[in-house]
């Protein structure tokens, strides 16, 4: 019998870069969105859920895209947000996407992501700041701001 385990190999490389924006309020959360995370062709055009990484004194680390949809919704695997968290060394994230309506308001799915996401967040000692929606009308409605987090 043979008891030989072959397992692919997993390398973590981690080049921090230097830390840039220290994000505090949701005012600066939604510039930096709409001028750097989000891009002008697009964000009218298809739905769009990012992650910001941050450390604990709420300097950027970065961010990446989890998922693009169509005009009204966009897949997001909670996997994925914990995975690009934990790889990163992020104490902290925020959430952002896009109502390519220009329609600040939550939807159900909405509310019922942020939740799922907080619960993980907790499980593993990360800090959701935020949940920031952004439409292509320099509008936004932060989950924070509204005391739903």
């Amino acid at each position: 019998m043979n008891t030989d385990c072959i397992v692919s190999e997993i390398q973590l490389k981690y080049k921090p870069q230097p830390f840039t924006e220290t994000l505090c309020s949701a005012k600066e959360i939604h510039q930096l969105l709409i001028k750097r995370v989000f891009d002008e062709d697009t964000i009218g055009y298809k739905e769009t859920f990012k992650v910001l990484l941050l450390n604990n004194a709420n300097k950027l680390i970065g961010y990446t895209t989890i998922s693009e949809g169509g005009l009204s919704s966009t897949i997001v695997d909670v996997r994925v947000i914990m995975q690009t968290a934990l790889v990163s060394n992020a104490t902290t994230i925020l959430l952002a996407h896009n109502h390519p309506s220009g329609n600040t308001r939550p939807s159900g799915q909405d509310d019922s992501l942020t939740k799922k996401i907080k619960a993980a967040c907790e499980l593993l000692d990360i800090r959701l700041l935020d949940h920031i929606i952004v439409t292509p009308y320099d509008s936004y409605y932060s989950y924070n701001e509204e005391g739903r987090l």
